[in-house]
């Protein structure tokens, strides 16, 4: 597969490295003009780096599963101690919910280590799991029986809203 590098999705993330401005008023007026609105197209395909506590931020990130364009929502959860073959669930209460696009996080644990969520351990049952229940409206985190106690960790739910 080839891509189209005239497509629009793949110029507007991208700034002209050089630029001539003229010296007379009016044109040098239209191009400050074109210049700007570059710049906030470029600004505004980012990702954005918010990622706050029990509260939803817009990430900046849009999906095309249709021909519309859908923005997606961040949350953090913070979390503390679960015992080594425990599962905490934490109910999320996010309002017009349409898909999930990530879910992940980490822990730290009383190894002691840092580990990304999911873990995956080559020790039997040391993995440490996280999914999402939409039935009952929970992230769901599962520490292996063969994991070290988790101390502390969080998860960054990333989804699409129908709102």
């Amino acid at each position: 597969m080839t891509t189209n590098p005239s497509s629009p999705f793949n110029q507007v993330a991208y700034l002209r490295t050089s630029r001539e401005f003229p010296e007379e008023l009016h044109q040098l007026s239209v191009e400050i003009n074109k210049t700007y609105i570059d710049i906030a197209n470029a600004v505004n395909v980012r990702t954005i780096g918010l990622f706050p506590v029990n509260r939803p931020a817009q990430t900046g990130n849009s999906w095309y599963f249709t021909s519309v364009r859908q923005q997606t929502l961040r949350q953090v959860y913070l979390f503390g101690a679960i015992a080594t073959g425990a599962t905490l669930n934490i109910p999320y209460k996010i309002t017009g919910f349409n898909r999930l696009i990530a879910l992940w996080g980490a822990v730290v644990t009383d190894a002691p280590d840092e580990r990304p969520i999911p873990f995956a351990s080559v020790v039997a049952n040391g993995n440490i799991q996280v999914l999402l229940d939409t039935a009952n409206s929970q992230i769901v985190i599962s520490v292996g029986a063969g994991s070290p106690n988790v101390v502390s960790g969080f998860i960054v739910f990333e989804w699409l809203s129908q709102t």
